[in-house]
């Protein structure tokens, strides 16, 4: 079969084995570690939408990475009021809705300099926030301590 076609067999296992390759680096599984608030979103729409939850995320990542490539909607602008460099009102009503969610989602979880700085203050014994009632909150010993 090889010679008739000008290949050598050799030619065709790198071929044959690249080609595999290939296909299961895009076919294997990984593992991803992913916030349970996005998984719980992602599995309502799944429900929703008849698609697995894996092939609703995927779903999703391809409407980002599309929203990111479009000439008409510009990540960039988003990145820099992310970043403080420009204001929110800067960008197009669109832009504003995925500045706003990015920017929700930042929120929720401190960030490294944020958990130093309340330690440092617990260290001290200072407040590390503010009662409903606008009063400032001291964290409480733990039994033991």
């Amino acid at each position: 079969f090889s010679g008739h076609f000008g290949f050598s067999s050799h030619m065709l296992s790198d071929k044959w084995q690249y080609a595999t390759q290939s296909i299961l680096e895009n076919v294997v599984a990984k593992s991803v570690k992913l916030a349970d608030t996005l998984v719980t979103f992602a599995r309502k729409e799944s429900n929703r939408q008849s698609r697995s939850l894996s092939g609703q995320i995927t779903h999703w990542v391809n409407i980002g990475r599309a929203i990111e490539q479009s000439t008409a909607f510009d990540y960039q602008h988003i990145a820099a009021v992310l970043d403080g460099q420009k204001s929110p009102d800067d960008l197009t009503l669109e832009e504003q809705e995925v500045w706003f969610a990015q920017f929700a989602e930042a929120m929720v979880e401190p960030s490294a300099g944020e958990e130093a700085f309340f330690a440092a203050r617990r260290k001290l014994g200072r407040g590390v926030g503010l009662s409903d009632a606008g009063d400032l909150v001291f964290e409480q010993a733990v039994a033991g301590q």
